[in-house]
């Protein structure tokens, strides 16, 4: 009975809705997997003191490897460091101590366009980041069949964007009538081609996300057939995997994000010579000349 003979029940129940077991959930709730598989970095597995006596050689191409970068940080123009001439063995205590980074690329041999020829035939570029960054091994093969092995030093082989270039034909066509079911792709085309006019080397990438915006599977078809599919493609390996392709106009990549568990979680178009999440900045170079310093400390007083 109510104290106050004017006043209302109060309209909602007045039980504990607090407290352990108070909820009842007749759907189990499901959570998102937490990540896994980043890539950090490791010290490489350096030889035992007794595996580098007796191999100059190798000890050599490290110390001409830190000259490289301590010049490159000065701002000097720098040759890449030649591999020729090493032995097998000596070629195996390099490879020991520059490990494997987080960046790999590759550059197919014969046409841009796809087709079973290109996947036949062994790549014409071979890069491998070191687990120092800024370092790449670079294996090049020449018109002869003549394997050119070398250690180069900056954000990113040159070589990569040279082969990107030759494969940029501009095949923006404005004008020409889209198929039906095409209906945000050309005014996205158009707008990678007006910033294509407007990029100079040294200005930040354009990047357009196609995963936030409405496009049908004819819009997408168009698009791949109007930007085609160049010879370089990258992965670079970190929080989840970015997987970076060239195509058929210059200055225009594909760069599409995984996360951890391999689901993408962004489909984009970049204007730009290269894309940043492919090269390494001035602050690795510095971290790896440092890195590298200590190495060769260790190889000399052992």
């Amino acid at each position: 009975m109510n104290a106050n003979p004017t006043q209302r029940p109060f309209p909602i129940p007045l039980v504990d809705m607090l407290g352990p077991g108070s909820h009842s959930e007749d759907e189990e709730l499901d959570y998102l997997p937490m990540p896994r598989g980043m890539a950090t970095y490791q010290p490489p597995p350096l030889p035992e003191p007794e595996e580098l006596a007796g191999h100059d050689g190798a000890v050599r191409v490290l110390t001409e490897l830190l000259r490289t970068l301590q010049a490159t940080l000065r701002g000097e123009a720098v040759q890449p460091v030649e591999l020729a001439g090493l032995s097998a063995q000596e070629l195996q205590l390099v490879n020991q101590v520059l490990g494997e980074g987080e960046v790999s690329a590759q550059v197919t041999a014969g046409s841009a366009a796809p087709g079973p020829d290109r996947m036949a035939a062994p790549p014409l570029v071979q890069v491998q980041e070191a687990v120092f960054a800024g370092v790449w091994r670079v294996l090049e093969r020449q018109s002869d069949g003549v394997l050119h092995d070398r250690i180069e030093v900056g954000a990113i082989p040159e070589v990569l964007k040279q082969e990107a270039r030759k494969d940029a034909v501009s095949s923006h066509q404005p004008d020409t009538a889209p198929p039906a079911g095409v209906m945000n792709a050309p005014s996205l085309l158009q707008e990678l081609h007006d910033q294509r006019q407007q990029w100079r080397p040294g200005m930040p990438a354009h990047l357009v996300n196609l995963s936030l915006l409405p496009l049908s599977l004819e819009d997408v078809g168009f698009m791949d057939q109007q930007l085609g599919t160049g010879r370089v493609l990258i992965l670079s390996r970190g929080y989840g995997n970015c997987r970076i392709t060239s195509t058929r106009v210059v200055n225009t990549w594909r760069v599409v994000y995984y996360n951890s568990q391999d689901a993408m979680i962004l489909n984009s178009v970049e204007v730009v010579d290269m894309p940043e999440v492919a090269c390494a900045a001035h602050e690795d170079l510095v971290d790896s000349a440092l890195r590298l310093e200590e190495v060769l400390e260790w190889v000399n007083q052992a």
